[in-house]
């Protein structure tokens, strides 16, 4: 009598291949979908490290005066107008969080940067102008809407406080 060879895998052995694959793409699938918010952090980062390097730029070569938004007809390219007309910037920064270029002119002595995309109009990016007069004095400021640079977090992640970029 001749024997059967079985060349399959059994049910058995084919639950153990599916469980740790299970396990495994538990493990990895959460590592790619986190790295899309690091690279919005990122890029947010580095825009805000060129347009505070910018603002700088403009500062200087205007005897200490920075670009302002004084009136509505300043709101070239989004609404940044000089920096981009006199190519500071080579355009509009874009914030990939709240999928927007607009700049608007902040008041208060602390800009909320909470503001995402869920705002009815969000906007991208806020400036608010030095107040000499203000006690104490306020420094200008540049900050990312939805985007906390000091923790390096987004407004969609747990715990982010509202902190602002400041312009020196």
């Amino acid at each position: 009598m001749r024997t059967r060879r079985n060349t399959g895998f059994t049910l058995v052995e084919i639950l153990i291949v599916v469980v740790i694959l299970g396990i495994l793409a538990a493990i990895v699938i959460p590592q790619f979908t986190s790295a899309s918010q690091e690279a919005v952090k990122g890029a947010l980062q580095s825009q805000l490290q060129t347009i505070e390097s910018q603002f700088e730029l403009f500062r200087v070569r205007n005897q200490g005066t920075a670009p302002t938004l004084p009136d509505t007809t300043d709101t070239i390219n989004g609404g940044w107008g000089i920096m981009v007309s006199s190519q500071y910037l080579k355009e509009a920064p874009f914030n990939g969080f709240t999928k927007s270029s607009d700049i608007t002119l902040a008041t208060g002595a602390t800009p909320n940067i909470a503001a995402g995309p869920a705002t009815a109009a969000p906007s991208a990016w806020g400036f608010r102008d030095a107040d000499a007069t203000a006690t104490p004095p306020l420094n200008a400021v540049i900050f990312a809407f939805g985007f906390d640079h000091v923790n390096n977090m987004l407004s969609n992640e747990v715990g982010t406080p509202a902190y602002s970029q400041a312009v020196p």
